[in-house]
């Protein structure tokens, strides 16, 4: 570049020509250190494919041959091109220009009000209002090019979002901001159509809505369908991958596959006892008097893993998933007020990093995944795929974990196939693998660890509390996941073997 006389210093990676530089960029390019890829359209860049150079640049390149044009109509929704490459400005510039890759549409009409935005490179952004309005107007796809506008579905379903994040009055502020942009615009006709499907979303109206996330607010069911992807791959992982069923054991019908049961449970939680204070604490009924909530924790879960009528329960419908939710999650949690036994939360909860579904959204996200669930036959798939689904929505302020697992066992106790326990030294594989799907939506992970887990649990002699113990003791069960993977010590089967 240094050949480049000081007009053409500190070019930048793909630009427009103008007059005032074309006789230097002809020359330029006649020596190999530009090349041109559309036109007016060149680059300093001479190795990377022409597409990848214009999506790296986009908003530049539209600003520099529509300047002071208005991303509009689903462009100021969507900020990347169409399917088949379209982006759409308002400009007084009417002619469409193709570069590689992106198609850029330009139509008439005002220029940008003072409610849009400034965007880069001299260009604006329809404000959230009038793009709503824009995308109320109808259009069409002509010759296999993508629509200008969105659908009503597509609007109906961003505006069920915007209420899901921001409630009512966000709403309300969009209905209020509407009427000034249509009478600027002339677009009374587009917010008539757009005030009905804000009133049927708020239940104030009844007018006919198309969006499956609109249709299940105004049902009252609400969903969060970020989730929807998750529960799907885990779905069809679970249809791919069927695991031999493993029928219990006549020596799981003690007390002792229960007992460490939920011991295990609570522990992974955090809920922490020596065995034999446990054993005390369940079996005689001695609570600790310094810690009589988790005391309580642990002869609850107890006391529903342990009742095999219970324990054989699962839920036929939406509505009964949710009584179970709450009638287990009250035995559970009964000795701690605080977080509203058998209640869904009232406020939003984490773990980490992971935000959980919001309190309003959490009876619609259970419905769907419910629906999702019901499709599948295998005891050990729809025990994973509930076990997920309420880890997932965390529905309870706390108790989420412990009430998961029971969901999940309950399934293979109905079918009477092996239960599945977590060992303390497993607890790190879990927990990743609850990751793995929850936040990378890799389903395999979570399948192969609860396979192994249920296929440790068979092998274990559940026959007696001292039976269980020694043999837990032997294959790692006890050790803290922590120290065990630092140590190089993992959960080993019995040596017995399958």
């Amino acid at each position: 570049m240094r050949n480049f006389t000081k007009s053409l210093v500190g070019l930048p990676e793909a630009f427009v020509s103008n007059s005032t530089i074309s006789d230097e960029v002809s020359r330029e390019v006649r020596a190999g250190r530009l090349r041109k890829l559309a036109s007016r359209l060149y680059t300093t860049n001479l190795q990377d494919p022409p597409e990848s150079i214009v999506r790296r640049n986009l908003w530049q390149l539209v600003g520099q041959y529509f300047p002071g044009a208005l991303l509009a109509d689903r462009t100021a929704f969507e900020f990347v091109p169409t399917s088949d490459g379209s982006v759409f400005v308002v400009s007084t510039h009417k002619r469409v220009i193709a570069i590689p890759g992106v198609v850029i549409r330009p139509r008439g009409g005002q220029g940008p009000l003072k409610s849009d935005r400034p965007f880069v490179e001299n260009l604006f952004l329809s404000s959230p209002a009038r793009a709503y309005l824009d995308n109320m107007r109808l259009s069409r796809i002509r010759g296999g090019k993508s629509r200008r506008t969105l659908t009503k579905e597509d609007i109906e379903q961003r505006l069920e979002e915007l209420l899901s994040q921001r409630g009512e009055p966000a709403l309300n502020e969009l209905r209020d901001q509407t009427k000034v942009v249509a009478r600027s615009l002339g677009l009374e006709r587009e917010r008539t159509k757009l005030d009905k499907i804000i009133g049927a979303l708020l239940g104030t109206k009844t007018s006919k809505l198309n969006s499956k996330q609109a249709i299940a607010r105004k049902a009252g069911l609400p969903y969060d369908a970020a989730r929807l992807p998750l529960f799907e791959n885990l779905l069809i992982a679970l249809r791919q991958r069927p695991i031999k069923p493993r029928v219990a054991k006549l020596s799981a019908l003690g007390s002792a596959l229960p007992f460490y049961e939920a011991y295990f449970s609570n522990f992974i939680e955090g809920t922490k006892f020596e065995i034999e204070e446990a054993e005390n604490i369940v079996f005689n009924g001695n609570v600790p008097t310094t810690r009589p909530a988790d005391a309580h924790d642990i002869r609850g879960t107890f006391a529903v893993v342990s009742n095999l009528q219970e324990m054989s329960r699962i839920p036929a419908s939406r509505e009964e998933l949710e009584e179970l939710l709450s009638k287990r999650h009250a035995l559970i949690m009964g000795g701690r007020p605080d977080v509203a036994p058998g209640q869904f939360k009232s406020q939003r909860n984490r773990a980490g990093s992971t935000l959980f579904v919001t309190p309003e959204l959490v009876r619609g996200t259970l419905a769907q995944g419910f629906g999702y669930y019901s499709s599948l036959e295998s005891p050990f798939a729809r025990a994973v795929f509930m076990m997920f689904l309420i880890s997932e929505v965390h529905p309870f302020s706390d108790g989420n974990g412990r009430t998961a697992r029971i969901f999940m066992n309950a399934e293979l106790v109905h079918a009477n196939h092996t239960r599945i326990v977590i060992p303390t030294v497993y607890r790190n594989e879990y927990v990743s693998a609850l990751k793995a799907l929850s936040r990378n939506n890799r389903a395999q992970a979570l399948m192969r660890t609860l396979d192994y887990a249920q296929r440790y649990t068979y092998e274990i002699d559940w026959s007696s509390l001292s039976a269980a113990r020694a043999m837990l003791t032997s294959t790692n069960a006890f050790l803290d996941s922590v120290d065990a993977e630092r140590d190089g010590f993992q959960l080993d089967l019995p040596e017995r073997g399958t």
